[in-house]
């Protein structure tokens, strides 16, 4: 490799901007034109890379739709609601805090496809709840909120799986259906867990709720409960596609908290607007910065080189994944979930198709990837937001992290040797016939 050819000049500029606190999308775009100036190719074809890429893609608009279901969620008394439903079904076991803490992760992930959302938004109603009496140390309900949340993004709908059926022509109905059964297990092993730990700890066990008071809590939880059900069978009977379905979701979020639970107000909606329009321009900077400098990724012809390596290797289809895990992992240590999806992992697609891997599979062993970054250090991003909602010095919460984190390690080797765990629900709705 040519240390100071302009491919390897535009890295070092991108790494450079990227460390001096640049953002992410914002470097890639600044770093791109440079490779184009010192190319002598028209600096033009960045405008029109980033313009193309965005106008043209009409999935990307799930994207601010889903991120501004969440919010107006968490701004009204969904989650609340939810919280309590929760509580009724698991909050009398040994640990029932705990486990209804597992549980509402299950639930709100099939309304947002965000793992921020879910944090954010229960994190703070659950760290008070757990904490209350010292029931549960700060360290330990921050912990588990946090790789709780991990469970959104992997199952439907998900905002990684739009970003990666973006970058890889991938089926996103597929890719939501492939994510069911991996979810599925991670929340089983994450409630075993808990229930270990709820004996070895003696964690308290909550007072069970009055039988009369049951159909009221339900009743009440019902219009939220009803969402996942909504978004996701219009997307599979074919009513709605998921970018529709998207937007379907934050029309009824919206519906449901002023209408039927009236607990949105005007600043409250407007708060939520804010804050998705400010989370969906950042992630839409940086899907722009990756269209530009995926263009000059193909025009170095870095995908074809590298297949053209691995196949020097010859790796057998196992032994590719298991590498692009490792990497994968190690990246997901030091940055964002979205840029490795982006920059990264367009790099392995051709190699992946050249060794006959399916690529909703792929997809899927990438997202849990990416989202066990959202808790590793040192960037884990869960990490950050958990440890300013719980005030505790955030090596407690990586120790407290450490037990399911090796769960969730598990559950990806398993989905990685195991195709058929991902791809059955799939195949069972038609994929591949």
């Amino acid at each position: 490799m040519n240390f100071s050819s302009p491919f390897a000049l535009t890295i070092y500029a991108l790494t450079a901007l990227a460390l001096l606190g640049m953002p992410i999308g914002l470097s890639m775009i600044i770093a791109s034109i440079g490779y184009l100036w010192m190319t002598g190719m028209d600096m033009g074809t960045a405008a029109e890379q980033f313009l193309n890429g965005m106008y043209s893609n009409y999935i990307i608009l799930a994207v601010p739709l889903f991120i501004f279901a969440a919010e107006i969620m968490n701004s009204g008394s969904m989650t609340e609601r939810l919280l309590r439903f929760c509580n009724v079904i698991v909050g009398h076991l040994r640990g029932g805090l705990a486990q209804v803490n597992v549980l509402q992760s299950l639930i709100f992930a099939g309304m947002s496809g965000s793992a921020i959302a879910d944090a954010a938004g229960s994190g703070r109603m659950m760290q008070a709840m757990m904490t209350r009496e010292n029931r549960y140390t700060p360290s330990y309900a921050a912990a588990l909120t946090a790789v709780t949340a991990v469970i959104g993004p992997i199952l439907p709908p998900s905002i990684p799986m739009v970003v990666y059926a973006l970058v890889s022509d991938a089926s996103i109905g597929y890719l939501f259906l492939a994510g069911v059964v991996p979810g599925l297990i991670m929340t089983a092993m994450q409630m075993a867990q808990v229930a270990w730990d709820a004996r070895r700890h003696n964690f308290p066990v909550e007072e069970r709720v009055p039988m009369r008071e049951i159909p009221r809590v339900t009743w009440g939880a019902f219009p939220t409960l009803l969402m996942p059900v909504i978004l996701l069978g219009c997307i599979y009977s074919g009513v709605t596609t998921p970018t529709e379905a998207a937007a379907l979701a934050a029309a009824y979020a919206v519906l449901v908290s002023t209408v039927i639970y009236r607990s949105l107000s005007w600043r409250e909606g407007y708060n939520a607007v804010l804050i998705s329009a400010r989370t969906s321009a950042s992630i839409g900077m940086m899907i722009g910065g990756a269209l530009v400098f995926n263009y000059v990724v193909t025009v170095e012809n870095i995908p074809e080189t590298l297949r053209a390596v691995m196949q020097g290797w010859e790796l057998t289809p196992l032994q590719f994944l298991l590498l692009v895990n490792v990497i994968l992992l190690i990246l997901g240590c030091v940055l964002e979930g979205t840029a490795v999806l982006l920059i990264i992992v367009p790099v392995f697609i051709p190699t992946a198709q050249a060794l006959g891997i399916d690529l909703v599979h792929f997809g899927v062993v990438v997202v849990v990837n990416i989202m066990l970054g959202l808790v590793t250090p040192p960037y884990g991003i869960l990490l950050f937001i958990m440890t300013n909602i719980a005030g505790t010095p955030m090596k407690y919460i990586i120790r407290d992290c450490l037990p399911f984190l090796g769960w969730m390690v598990l559950c990806l080797a398993l989905i990685t040797y195991f195709p058929d765990l991902v791809l059955w629900l799939p195949r069972l709705a038609g994929y591949g016939s």
